[in-house]
């Protein structure tokens, strides 16, 4: 009875260790099958995660572009500001703030704007107006004066254009009037779409005379020489074709050459009709050489200026400074006795 038993047993060893190796063969290899299919839809996330963050940092990039363009002036917040107010159950509500009462838009595309200016005293003692051949009664005394209190906005727009509108609320000589008047003095529009060309049209110095030209701000004293006030044209209404001929050509040689063409009514600023019937024709052509060759802030300048303007009888040919030399040594305005 024991014999059956065994061989029976015996039978059925060699078929069960046989399919112990099938079976673990088969086992691993479906891990490794799965180890595939996991490691190739890890790498797919990866690359849908990689396009999705380019095309998150495109949209940014396009939203900010474009905020900047339309709304100059509102500051890019990533949330509004959120007010909490009682609400249903107990619970907080948010709710966005009210729109402001005043609203900013541009006009155009603006890309720049700029608000600036800056404010000059003078304290004056002594015979402040002998210069001017005042003397006694009619000289002025000792004072403070507000030689220049100036706001201005520039700012481009279009692409193609900048401008600039300045105002003074300087303090009169005392003479005609004892209180502070707002006056114009920068007011234009340039097209600059071009370097060799720009076109300039509005209310600015006529370029002639290097002091005249330069910066009240970038003056060692905040008066300007008695010539340079008696003797070049100021402020004018008027157009002008200015350029550098060398801008991209030679864009580290641009400021080599230099020149300016303007047209002006030449009777000063603020006034709109002509006191003669000729026009006021204004050239200058300057070059800067030895640009930082001696240091950082270094450079040699040469200019030319040439001006013509044929002025009728009675005109004052000089508006800043009196020039005829009265019997008693006083001075008062020149005026032309004939056409001139």
């Amino acid at each position: 009875m024991k014999i059956p038993v065994v061989f029976a047993v015996a039978a059925f060893l060699p078929p069960f260790l046989i399919c112990l190796p099938l079976r673990a063969a088969d086992s691993a290899q479906s891990d490794a099958e799965r180890l595939k299919i996991l490691e190739d839809a890890v790498r797919q996330l990866q690359q849908r995660n990689a396009e999705q963050e380019q095309r998150n940092a495109k949209l940014e990039a396009e939203v900010r572009e474009l905020k900047s363009r339309n709304a100059p002036f509102a500051p890019v917040l990533a949330e509004p500001e959120r007010k909490a107010i009682a609400g249903n159950d107990n619970k907080a509500v948010f709710t966005a703030p009210p729109p402001p009462l005043v609203d900013v838009h541009p006009g155009a595309s603006e890309y720049k704007l700029t608000l600036g200016g800056y404010v000059q005293v003078n304290f004056e003692d002594g015979d402040v107006s002998a210069f001017e051949g005042r003397f006694g009664q009619t000289a002025l005394k000792d004072r403070f004066r507000l030689r220049r209190a100036r706001i201005n906005l520039t700012g481009d727009f279009a692409e193609q254009f900048d401008f600039k509108v300045e105002g003074d609320f300087e303090n009169s000589d005392g003479i005609n009037s004892n209180r502070t008047a707002f006056s114009g003095t920068d007011i234009f529009v340039n097209w600059h779409q071009f370097a060799e060309a720009n076109v300039k049209v509005g209310q600015w110095k006529a370029p002639f005379g290097l002091e005249q030209l330069t910066p009240d701000p970038s003056l060692i004293i905040i008066e300007r020489s008695l010539p340079t006030g008696a003797i070049t044209p100021e402020r004018q209404i008027g157009v002008q074709l200015w350029g550098k001929p060398f801008a991209n050509i030679w864009p580290a040689g641009k400021d080599l050459l230099t020149y300016y063409a303007g047209i002006f009514n030449g009777n000063g600023r603020n006034t709109t009709v002509n006191d003669n019937n000729n026009f006021m024709y204004v050239g200058r052509l300057e070059s800067t050489l030895f640009k930082g060759v001696f240091g950082k802030d270094s450079y040699l300048k040469l200019g030319a200026d040439v001006l013509n303007s044929r002025d009728d009888a009675g005109v004052n040919i000089s508006q800043s400074l009196n020039l005829l030399v009265n019997s008693d040594g006083s001075l008062s305005p020149f005026v032309l006795p004939g056409a001139d």
